[in-house]
């Protein structure tokens, strides 16, 4: 997949590194010289690009006619919107996706403004906060499919349902896998046969609408 990335912080960087590592070809534009010879350190030569990101001849030089994604992620929604709307209505990018900073101009980041996905970073973090809360002996390693999945990790409790049973007579919801199990230095993958034990830590994949009640079968 051909990505460019306009921003060259810690989030444009830290994007660029984890899409390299999966075998994307990338190219980062940034336009501070300052930032740009930081991320030198970090990426290979070859992906990033100095000037800016709403500039159509930059937006050129990087690829962007054979683009298949486009994320606005730099410090700024003027450019952040800006990229978006010449990503989308000049180049015909097929996704663009949009970093949101202040969440007051979140309703400027649609569909209109050339924004498939926009990321509102404050807005995550409120709800991840309340969703922490909520589900205080669960802890959410990683989302998945946009929020809809989680890998999370939960440790058995003394009074929990599943404790000292079998995983085959346990309810488990059909939109979780047991992924594994930690049990003291032992690491144990699932499996019918396998009884869960008191202090036992269980990582499973679920489905937002399903982690409540795992918690009430483990926790």
């Amino acid at each position: 997949m051909r990505v460019i990335i306009i921003g060259g912080g810690q989030v444009g960087a830290y994007l660029a590194s984890l899409l390299l590592a999966s075998g994307n070809e990338i190219r980062l534009i940034e336009q501070c010289e300052k930032t740009y010879n930081k991320i030198q350190k970090e990426l290979p030569q070859e992906v990033l690009i100095l000037g800016s990101g709403s500039s159509p001849q930059v937006l050129e030089k990087a690829g962007i006619a054979s683009a298949d994604v486009v994320a606005a992620v730099t410090g700024a929604d003027e450019t952040n919107l800006v990229v978006s709307t010449l990503a989308k209505m000049e180049f015909g990018v097929p996704r663009v996706v949009a970093r949101v900073n202040n969440p007051k101009n979140a309703w400027l980041f649609n569909i209109g403004m050339g924004v498939d996905i926009r990321v509102n970073q404050a807005d995550l973090m409120a709800h991840f906060v309340a969703e922490e809360m909520d589900l205080k002996d669960m802890f959410t390693i990683l989302k998945l499919n946009r929020g809809k999945f989680s890998i999370v990790q939960l440790k058995v409790k003394q009074n929990a349902k599943a404790s000292n049973r079998l995983l085959k007579d346990l309810s488990i919801p059909q939109d979780s896998v047991l992924i594994a199990i930690t049990r003291e230095k032992s690491l144990l993958i699932p499996k019918g046969d396998t009884k869960i034990l008191v202090n036992d830590d269980i990582l499973a994949l679920a489905a937002e609408t399903s982690r409540k009640e795992l918690k009430e079968i483990f926790g």
